[in-house]
């Protein structure tokens, strides 16, 4: 048997992933991504009346609820052509970028900073140096050498007591970790830091939605209604915490998440030059402010990207059915007209047909199925979603401030413009583009802001609402940039009950496995780019490539070495 790493499952992630590595001595020859956990949400929507779909649809992801929703109510609005009142749109907008804002600093801090970050090593940090660090890269005011000091007898306590919790069984002492103690000692507290941070700025999402995780939706408009006298509406006490939520976010982004995304960069720019994948970048666009029939309001553009060429921007056409094809060659479904063909999704099927061994095993049959994602391709071609896709896009369209920070990023690290397109430029692009949407948000709360002054408090659009004016078949789509990439739902509605339903998904583009061509998904072909393992059994250059995507958190991780030995095992019971 050929020898080959194994990780399963990848963890800090939102699901169950598995990825085996095909080596040629240290270096890694081939990669495949295998998704080891079954949705099936489409199936469950089929014959439920469409204004409920976005409650069931949430329910796909425990951790990207709100632009589940979000896609779902915009595709039946789509479908039976609703039209929502403008403070619907800004509101839909400050709550996706608050979903941004949060889900991209939690996970740069909880999810990937581990990967460059050596906690351990913060015991040996001084204190004084770390402080005179913190001071030199920004003016955030937790920065004393009593706080330092504080937080490394805290991490020395839990050592002592041989309980790292949240940081036990990592790879601690790896010969690939940079960062001085300084480095990580500062790094940890921003860590610890961002777990108070992100418990205050979700109250947007409760503010307008009612709640979150799940926050509520509703069929043309938002269930925010604004009236500044009422204790049960939008009034100004509620408007004056966005505010404060806005401001919070800000002051962590500008002071603390980008400055650490830079210091921590400048140890690792060899990782400018790996990880880069297919090289072609895909965007649906979000945050109209003219409606979503017009992308020319959209904040991100819609488009395509080919083989890094940056002049172009190819347009997208959601309904074509020869544009947008999901491909089952390699995964564990069924099409009825054969597993090589590919349907768009208006006419897709969820036919499940596990043929894979049955767990535990040492290695997929990657010549067969090998993965319950579906590989999605525009017109034939593997395409990367995500921040950096985004930051490209914005990039390539002549975006001033984007161009102002990705100028600014590339100069401060003396890289050359090709880093972009790698696990360090996927990154730092998560990064950027985190500056770019927490300042947008300030403009769409001002024209909220005006809005209310002028007199238009209308969040909800009635119109329609009764289903006996609906066609007897309609169908739509609804889109959106989640944060970690172009999500769409597609529905197909039939005497007002859901006929066909689905949803292709930020991860099933970017973790997809080969196609009928065998053409590599973005991970795989990004694991396939100048990787080499210093150390096999702690195979800590996989998940760096693999967390800068941003997989949409498994309890247990799995690793094998290429003889099928099992190296860690840790349970949840």
């Amino acid at each position: 048997m050929s020898e080959r790493v194994v990780v399963d499952p990848i963890t800090r992630i939102e699901g169950h992933l598995r990825v085996e590595a095909q080596m040629e001595g240290n270096n890694i020859a081939q990669a495949y991504s295998s998704g080891t956990m079954v949705r099936g949400i489409e199936t469950i929507l089929k014959g439920r009346d469409p204004r409920d779909a976005w409650a069931f649809a949430q329910r796909i992801c425990g951790v990207c609820t709100l632009v589940h929703g979000v896609a779902s109510i915009r595709a039946v609005e789509d479908a039976l052509k609703y039209r929502i009142p403008p403070n619907a749109e800004i509101i839909r907008n400050l709550m996706i970028a608050a979903q941004y804002v949060h889900d991209h600093v939690m996970h740069f801090y909880h999810l990937h900073a581990l990967d460059w970050v050596d906690v351990v090593s913060a015991l040996s940090a001084d204190p004084k140096a770390t402080s005179e660090l913190a001071q030199s890269l920004s003016s955030w005011p937790k920065a004393s050498v009593g706080y330092f000091r504080d937080t490394q007898n805290k991490l020395k306590r839990f050592v002592e007591a041989g309980q790292l919790g949240i940081f036990a069984k990592a790879y601690w002492g790896h010969p690939a970790y940079k960062l001085p103690p300084e480095a990580n000692l500062m790094a940890v507290s921003h860590y610890l830091e961002a777990l108070e941070w992100q418990r205050d700025v979700v109250k947007l999402h409760a503010i307008f939605g009612g709640k979150n995780p799940h926050p509520m939706f509703l069929v043309g408009g938002v269930p925010s209604p604004i009236d500044l006298n009422s204790d049960s509406a939008i009034n100004a006490k509620r408007l004056a915490q966005v505010q404060e939520v806005i401001d919070k976010m800000r002051t962590f982004v500008d002071q603390v998440y980008i400055p650490d995304t830079l210091a921590v960069a400048s140890f690792y720019k060899d990782w400018g030059e790996r990880g880069e994948g297919v090289g072609n970048f895909l965007c649906y666009g979000d945050f109209p402010m003219s409606g979503m029939g017009d992308p020319s309001s959209f904040l991100i553009p819609p488009g395509v990207i080919l083989d890094r060429d940056l002049s172009k921007i190819h347009p997208i056409d959601m309904e074509s059915p020869d544009e947008i094809k999901e491909f089952v060659s390699h995964s564990w479904y069924d099409y009825s007209g054969g597993k090589d063909e590919g349907l768009h999704p208006y006419v897709g099927e969820t036919n499940l047909h596990y043929t894979g061994p049955k767990p535990p095993y040492r290695q997929l049959n990657v010549d067969e199925s090998y993965s319950w994602l579906k590989s999605p391709r525009w017109n034939g071609k593997a395409m990367e979603v995500g921040p950096l896709a985004r930051v490209l896009m914005l990039y390539a369209s002549g975006h001033e401030m984007t161009k102002e920070l990705v100028g600014m990023t590339l100069a401060k690290l003396d890289l050359p413009p090709r880093a972009l397109f790698s696990t360090l430029g996927r990154t730092a692009a998560r990064t950027l583009e985190t500056k770019i949407i927490v300042e947008a948000m300030q403009g769409w709360y001002d024209s909220l802001i005006a809005n209310i002054k002028a007199g238009d408090t209308k969040t909800f659009n009635e119109t329609q609402w009764d289903p006996s004016t609906w066609p007897k078949e309609a169908r739509g789509v609804g889109y959106t940039e989640a944060p970690r990439g172009g999500l769409a739902h597609w529905v197909v509605i039939k005497d007002g009950v859901i006929d066909n339903y689905q949803a292709v998904v930020p991860s099933t583009w970017n973790a997809g496995p080969r196609d009928a061509e065998n053409q590599a998904g973005p991970y795989e072909a990004a694991l396939q780019d100048n990787h080499q393992l210093q150390d096999p059994k702690q195979p800590i250059e996989i998940l760096r490539t693999i967390h800068s995507f941003d997989p949409c958190i498994a309890c247990a991780v799995h690793v094998t070495d290429p003889e099928g030995e099992e190296l860690v095992q840790v349970q949840i019971r």
